[in-house]
């Protein structure tokens, strides 16, 4: 009976969050862009026409072609067909964001788990180093560490989430010192509990919303991080068709070939914005003050 009352409450709560992002129409617009997006990137080798061209084949025949129907991001300085090249780097960047925002989750909310039940030296000693991390702007610190590891795409991935999991230490030990001396939590220690179960079962469960939601609002800042260092040369290498690598070389053709430059910039601000759209819908539905109808 309570198995199925704890199941029959849990569809209630799923229902009405998607009832609340089904009523805000922008909202409604991020997911389905970003589910559009994932789409794009799985099927990325039936949507573009010509993927031997995405992955670097080049036709010096079709240089800098307008858009047109055969080509219809048209053509770069290589003869490889945009749109191909745009289809495949939604895959790349998704699969960036994804792989940073994952790994910064993984370091971060563990440590900010842990620092704030345990309170005392260990909380001292994590928020110290973290604010070490904090000190540096992520951008400059991801240049840093990418140019120290090495120019290439897994070393820029990797330097994203160095500088990216510290904000996640701290926004869940926040929460948790604030959980922590609560009734419930109380209770479980009476009775017992061990507190990696307190950990796990109580607070990471109470915690978590405000987490998801940045999340998703750091997805979109990730890919632009990503493409910033492609741009400088520090991420993805020729020929990969990551969007920043693709601005880095078409801003030597704005004049001339506006569409080489205009088509991958459209493809990130539409990304962002989607998961812009998709975080405020998130804190929407996870805040109470905005859940009610």
């Amino acid at each position: 009976m309570a198995v199925g009352a704890s199941r029959s409450t849990t569809l209630k709560k799923l229902k009405y969050s998607v009832y609340l992002i089904r009523k805000n129409t922008l909202t409604t617009v991020g997911f389905s862009i970003v589910l559009a997006l994932f789409l794009v990137a799985l099927l990325a080798p039936v949507i573009a026409p010509y993927p031997d061209q995405a992955l670097g084949a080049t036709d010096m025949s079709q240089t800098l072609l307008r858009p047109s129907w055969q080509h219809l991001f048209g053509t770069d300085e290589m003869g490889r067909d945009m749109f191909s090249r745009v289809v495949y780097g939604t895959r790349i960047s998704l699969w960036i964001g994804t792989l940073v925002v994952g790994l910064a989750l993984l370091i971060g909310v563990p440590l900010g788990l842990v620092a704030g039940y345990t309170g005392g030296f260990v909380d001292e000693a994590v928020m110290r180093f973290t604010d070490i991390f904090l000190s540096f702007p992520p951008l400059l610190l991801a240049i840093a560490v990418a140019a120290l590891l090495g120019r290439s795409l897994n070393n820029a991935m990797i330097s994203i989430a160095i500088a990216w999991w510290p904000w996640y230490t701290r926004l869940i030990r926040g929460t948790v010192v604030s959980l922590r001396e609560k009734p419930f939590i109380e209770a479980a220690r009476t009775i017992g509990t061990s507190p990696w179960r307190i950990m796990t079962r109580h607070l990471l469960r109470n915690s978590i919303s405000p987490v998801i939601v940045q999340a998703s609002l750091d997805f979109g800042s990730v890919v632009l991080t990503s493409a910033a260092l492609s741009f400088l040369g520090l991420g993805a290498q020729p020929p990969q068709p990551e969007w920043g690598l693709i601005l880095n070389t078409a801003r030597n053709y704005f004049l001339v070939a506006p569409w080489y430059s205009f088509f991958p910039g459209m493809a990130m601000v539409v990304t962002v914005l989607a998961f812009n759209l998709v975080g405020d819908g998130l804190r929407e539905v996870t805040d109470p003050k905005t859940r009610r109808l």
